[in-house]
C-alpha cells in the first residue's frame, strides 16, 4: 500500500472547527473565572442548562453568520467579520435569556470579558487552523486521470469548491493524445509513472474522469488495477464532483442516467410529504399574518418608488410539469418585457430602486405563502421557471424537466448556493443543485437551508 499523506475530509474540518471553538472559548473562560474570579463565567453542577444553551447559541448562530463555512475559514479577513457576527449575536442571545442562563453580574463590564473572551479565543483557533490545517501540508493530494477536453473544467470546479483539495497531476488518456493541446495548469503524467508518483508524491486518491472504456488503455489499467488490489482508492468523477460540490453533474450524465439519479426515499416518503405539507402551511399561514405589520411600509414604498400596481403575477411551471400562476411583490417597472421574455441580468435596469430592496431581502416573495396553501408550490423546492424559458432550457441542458418531479419552492438548494440564472450555463448550475436536492432530499437538508436563507436575508443577497 503506497503512503499516503494526511489530510481532512470536508466533514472532518467542518467537526475540527466546531469542537475547537467550544474548547477555546471553554478554556479562555475558565482561565479569567481563576485568574479573575468572574462569577459570570463560573461553571458548576446547577448551571449546566446555561452551558448547552451557550453552546445552541454559538453554533447555531456560527452556522447562520457562515462560520463554519469553508471557504471563509480558509481566510483570516472573510471569517473575522464571521466571528464578530456569531459572538455578538451570541452574547445578545445568552443576555435575553436569563431564566436559562446566569444572573447578570452587578459589574456590567464583565459583560464586556465576556464578549472579548470570546471574540479573543474563536479568532486565536481560527489562525491556528488558517496556518496548520487549512495550509498545504493538510491538503487532500490526487491525481487525475481523464481526456484533456474536460481537465480544466474540473480542476477548476474542485478548486472552486474546496481549495484544501490539491490535483498535483492529471494523465491524458485522450484516443488522440497527440493532437491534443496541453493543459499547463499543473503537470502532465505518463501513465508508466502512476504507481511512481502515487507514493512519491503521497497521493490520497485518483479520480477517474472519463466515460470512455476504450481511453482506459491496457498500461494505465494494469497500474491501477495493482493499486486497487493495494487498498489505494480510486474514484469516479461525478461521485467526487458531489461530495464537493453538492451538485449532480449531469452534463457527464450520459446514457447511464440511471445510475445517478437513485433519488431521495423522501420523496414517496407518505411520513415526510405528510409532515413537510403540513409545515408549509402552518409557516405560511404565520408569514402571511406577519406580513400585515409589513404591509403598510411596502405599499408606502411601492407609490414612491415602483409608480404602478403592487402585486404582479406570472404563470410558472409547476410539479410535474403542470402550470400554475405565481404572485410577487412587483419589483420592475411596469410593462418591463414588453418586447418578449428576457432574462433578469445582474444590475437590471428593468429593477426599481424600491424592487432591489425587496429582491435583496426576499420580501417580494411574501405573496407566494398563497401558492404554498393553495398547494402549488412549497418553502423548499427549486425555483419555478416560466415556460418559455423551460422550453428553451429543456432543448440545451440533458435532464432539466427532472427537476419538476417535485414541487417548486420559495427557497432551495439553488437558490442559496448559486446566483440568479441569468444564461444556459447559470441555468446548468442551478439545475445541478436542484437535481443534488431531489437525491438527497431529507429533513436534515431541508434544515440546512432553511439556516442558508436566513443567512441570504441577513446579508442581502437575495436577488
Amino acid at each position: 500500500m503506497p503512503k499516503n499523506n494526511f489530510h481532512f475530509e470536508i466533514s472532518e474540518r467542518r467537526v475540527l472547527l466546531r469542537v475547537f471553538d467550544i474548547l477555546f472559548i471553554g478554556v479562555t473562560l475558565y482561565g479569567i473565572y481563576q485568574v479573575f474570579n468572574i462569577d459570570y463565567f463560573k461553571i458548576e453542577y446547577n448551571n449546566w442548562s446555561s452551558v448547552i444553551v451557550f453552546l445552541a447559541y454559538i453554533w447555531g448562530f456560527g452556522t447562520v453568520f457562515e462560520l463554519y463555512d469553508l471557504q471563509k475559514s480558509s481566510r483570516l479577513e472573510t471569517v473575522i467579520p464571521s466571528i464578530i457576527w456569531s459572538a455578538s449575536a451570541t452574547v445578545l442571545g445568552y443576555l435575553l435569556t436569563p431564566y436559562v442562563t446566569p444572573v447578570l453580574p452587578d459589574n456590567r463590564l464583565q459583560i464586556v470579558y465576556f464578549y472579548l473572551a470570546i471574540v479573543g479565543s474563536l479568532t486565536a483557533w481560527r489562525i491556528i487552523y488558517i496556518s496548520f490545517i487549512s495550509s498545504p501540508r493538510f491538503y487532500k493530494r490526487v491525481l487525475l486521470i481523464g481526456e484533456m477536453g474536460t481537465i480544466e473544467n474540473i480542476v477548476n470546479a474542485f478548486h472552486n469548491a474546496d481549495p484544501n483539495y490539491s490535483i498535483v497531476g492529471y494523465v491524458n488518456c485522450s484516443t488522440d493524445s497527440h493532437t491534443s493541446t496541453s493543459y499547463t495548469g499543473i503537470p502532465e503524467v505518463n501513465p508508466q509513472e502512476i504507481e511512481a508518483i502515487v507514493d512519491s508524491e503521497g497521493l490520497s486518491e485518483i479520480v477517474i474522469a472519463t466515460y470512455n472504456s476504450e481511453a482506459i488503455t491496457p498500461e494505465i489499467y494494469t497500474q491501477l488495477l495493482g493499486l486497487l488490489e493495494k487498498g489505494f482508492p480510486i474514484r469516479e468523477y461525478t461521485q467526487v464532483y458531489e461530495d464537493l460540490t453538492y451538485r449532480v453533474p449531469v452534463q457527464y450524465v450520459g446514457k447511464d442516467f440511471y445510475k445517478y439519479f437513485p433519488f431521495s426515499r423522501s420523496n414517496t416518503n407518505t411520513f415526510y410529504l405528510s409532515y413537510k405539507r403540513f409545515v408549509d402551511v402552518l409557516v405560511s399561514c404565520i408569514g402571511l399574518f406577519l406580513s400585515l405589520f409589513l404591509l403598510p411600509f411596502i405599499l408606502l414604498g411601492n407609490v414612491v418608488a415602483n409608480r404602478g400596481p403592487l402585486m404582479y403575477h406570472q404563470e410558472r411551471v409547476g410539479k410535474n410539469g403542470k402550470l400554475f400562476t405565481i404572485y410577487k411583490f412587483r419589483t420592475m417597472v411596469v410593462n418591463a418585457e414588453v418586447n418578449g421574455a428576457v432574462w433578469a441580468q445582474k444590475k437590471d435596469t428593468r429593477i426599481t430602486r424600491f424592487g432591489a430592496f425587496l429582491r435583496a431581502s426576499r420580501l417580494d416573495e411574501i405573496p407566494q405563502f398563497i401558492n404554498i396553501i393553495k398547494g402549488d408550490m412549497s418553502l423548499i423546492g427549486p425555483r419555478p421557471e416560466r415556460p418559455v424559458f423551460v422550453n428553451q432550457l429543456s432543448e440545451s441542458i440533458p435532464f432539466y424537466l427532472t427537476r419538476h418531479v417535485i414541487k417548486p419552492g420559495i427557497t432551495g438548494w439553488s437558490q442559496v448556493n448559486a446566483r440568479y440564472g441569468s444564461s444556459i450555463d447559470d441555468s446548468l448550475v442551478k439545475l445541478q443543485y436542484d437535481l443534488y436536492y431531489i437525491k438527497h432530499r431529507s429533513f436534515f437538508l431541508d434544515i440546512n437551508i432553511v439556516i442558508k436563507t436566513i443567512s441570504t436575508v441577513i446579508f442581502f443577497r437575495g436577488q
